[in-house]
């Protein structure tokens, strides 16, 4: 169990998102935390490319970057400890993800 707590929390780390859902998929708890990692980068690409609208995009970039980064943060911690944590909002769009 310690060893799936260390690769879900490594799931929201960008990229590293796919280390827990493609070498744990044997452990649920694993996978929960690497699709809410997904959605994370997802919707950070997302607000990366809103980021051609002068201005706007920049603020909306700005801001959703900081709600994404606590959340990052959230969602490590709640995995070292165990917990299968779901993030607000974006835990419907990770539970939905078939992989």
């Amino acid at each position: 169990m310690q060893e799936d707590r260390l690769f879900a929390a490594i799931g929201y780390l960008g990229i590293l998102c796919l280390i827990p859902l493609l070498l744990k998929k044997d452990s649920a708890f694993a996978i929960h935390h690497g699709k809410q990692g997904l959605v994370i980068l997802i919707v950070w690409l997302a607000l990366w490319v809103g980021m051609i609208i002068p201005i706007l995009g920049q603020i909306v970039w700005t801001l959703g970057s900081i709600v994404l980064l606590v959340l990052i943060i959230l969602g490590m911690v709640n995995a070292l400890q165990g917990k299968m944590w779901d993030m607000p909002i974006l835990a419907k769009y990770a539970k939905q993800l078939k992989l």
